[in-house]
């Protein structure tokens, strides 16, 4: 199916409450034009310096999301037009994006990204550290971030109770999160494989690639 029939099959089943991220990373420019002519404006990608090239190449009213790993020296090449950036998961991090967004005098809304899965490999902080950090003096100086939700990426498993588990966790420290701090709307959980999961367990943003383009390619 073209990249369009794809989009149109996915947004027909979502509710209107979800956000679709279309996970464009690795991807041409062409593939994502296809996708900005059957509507979508949602773009994700993991790599700061390939999302710039894309933005500089494609129209302005794309909203850019940067959902990899975040590496804090390379921020500043995506303050002036990133809109949300999933991957925060320390202080300094957060400290670099502010400074960055007052450069453009911008205020940049992020997600703290929490440790849901059992990988070594994954990032994110406790629960724990997050509650801590939304609690802080430190946190409170910073005016030119606003922490808007929780991101989490489950176990890479094909077992769907693991998943579901960790996803409900996530979904249990949101709202607890969210009766202290009404700034909290959004919760980024589910990808290709786990997104109708992740809308059951409470996710209303979802990041979606390879059902959308196919495939990634490996560069």
């Amino acid at each position: 199916m073209s990249i369009k029939q794809n989009l149109q099959n996915i947004k027909s089943t979502l509710p209107n409450s979800v956000t679709l991220v279309a996970v464009s990373k690795t991807k041409p420019v062409s593939d994502l034009m296809e996708a900005y002519h059957a509507g979508q404006r949602v773009f994700g990608e993991n790599k700061i310096q390939e999302m710039a090239e894309k933005h500089e190449q494609m129209p302005k009213d794309i909203i850019w999301h940067m959902i990899g790993h975040v590496q804090r020296n390379k921020v500043k090449y995506m303050a002036e037009f990133v809109s949300l950036i999933h991957g925060v998961d320390n202080t300094k991090l957060l400290k670099e994006i502010n400074k960055q967004a007052l450069k453009h005098n911008r205020i940049i809304d992020c997600l703290l990204q929490i440790k849901i899965a059992e990988e070594d490999s994954k990032f994110g902080m406790s629960a724990e550290e997050a509650s801590a950090l939304l609690q802080s003096e430190e946190f409170s100086e910073l005016k030119n971030v606003n922490v808007v939700g929780l991101m989490g990426m489950a176990t890479f498993t094909d077992n769907m109770e693991q998943i579901e588990n960790e996803f409900k966790y996530l979904n249990s420290f949101f709202n607890k999160l969210k009766a202290q701090n009404s700034k909290l709307k959004t919760l980024s959980m589910g990808m290709s494989g786990d997104y109708k999961l992740a809308i059951e367990c409470g996710s209303n943003m979802i990041r979606v690639g390879s059902s959308i383009f196919g495939a990634r390619n490996y560069l």
